[in-house]
């Protein structure tokens, strides 16, 4: 039997996961779908009222762009974080460790806990509640007309960004990068793994950006700018950077997760 990978054995790891986990992982999901419902419920737009209209002449609903994103990256940051604070007690890290499991297998689980199934889950969530949101939207208005006689308009979220899909996909891995950064912080800190976590990132994000800033002034000082290319070619480089960088940062960092658990079971 192969003593890094086994695939029966791995599913029976995750089954065997998901007895302590799940219990941490539903929990969060129904508190999303509770803060979901309760932002939507206080953003319902009246019909009595005169509505907002946005520049595509649907009814403005903007708030669900930052509302997908704050909801979206403290789910995911608080599922990762949570996935290996056990190593942090003692007498539950032994009984982790001594789980009949290859490392591999028991990292491969991690990501996919708290990478795969955690995004994908909030991506349903959101979706279906975003979808059930503006169906009640749209009956609510079918009796009311706009400027030019027709009724007014309601549309999802995703039906409304999906002219800049092509731009999102370079943001691919960035929720990956996220649950990297705090599965990390889970095994490599004993407590207080969120806050933690959360106040190294700040620091080095904050550290990273003055000196790359710093760098580009001193470097730039004494240049010309001279315009020779294509403003949608600059843009394109920017994104694919953006894209290849936190690729590569969260391969990195889960690698060093990789290490720190081979580490915890020496």
């Amino acid at each position: 039997m192969n003593n890094t990978f086994n695939i029966n054995r791995f599913g029976l790891l995750l089954k065997r996961q998901w007895l302590d986990f799940g219990k941490i992982y539903l929990i969060s999901l129904l508190v999303v779908l509770g803060a979901l419902i309760t932002f939507y419920i206080f953003n319902i737009p009246n019909p009595e009222r005169s509505p907002n209209i946005d520049r595509g002449g649907y009814l403005n609903m903007s708030f669900r762009i930052p509302l997908f994103f704050i909801v979206g990256f403290i789910f995911i940051s608080i599922v990762a974080s949570s996935y290996f604070a056990t190593f942090g007690q003692k007498s539950r890290a032994i009984l982790e460790l001594m789980t009949p499991s290859s490392t591999f297998e028991k990292f491969l689980c991690g990501v996919f806990y708290t990478a795969v199934l955690s995004i994908l889950s909030y991506l349903i969530i959101f979706h279906l509640t975003d979808l059930a949101f503006t169906k009640y939207v749209e009956a609510s208005f079918s009796t009311v007309k706009n400027a030019s006689k027709e009724p007014f308009l309601a549309r999802t979220l995703l039906t409304e960004i999906n002219p800049s899909l092509n731009v999102f996909g370079y943001f691919f891995a960035v929720p990956f990068l996220i649950t990297s950064i705090f599965l990390l912080g889970s095994i490599y800190f004993n407590r207080f793994h969120y806050i933690k976590t959360a106040i190294s990132v700040m620091i080095f994000t904050g550290a990273a950006t003055y000196i790359v800033y710093k760098t580009a002034s001193f470097l730039t000082r004494d240049m010309v700018n001279v315009n020779h290319g294509s403003h949608q070619n600059k843009e394109d480089l920017a994104f694919l950077l953006i894209f290849l960088i936190t690729t590569a940062l969260t391969l990195i960092l889960w690698a060093i997760t990789y290490v720190r658990l081979k580490e915890k079971e020496v």
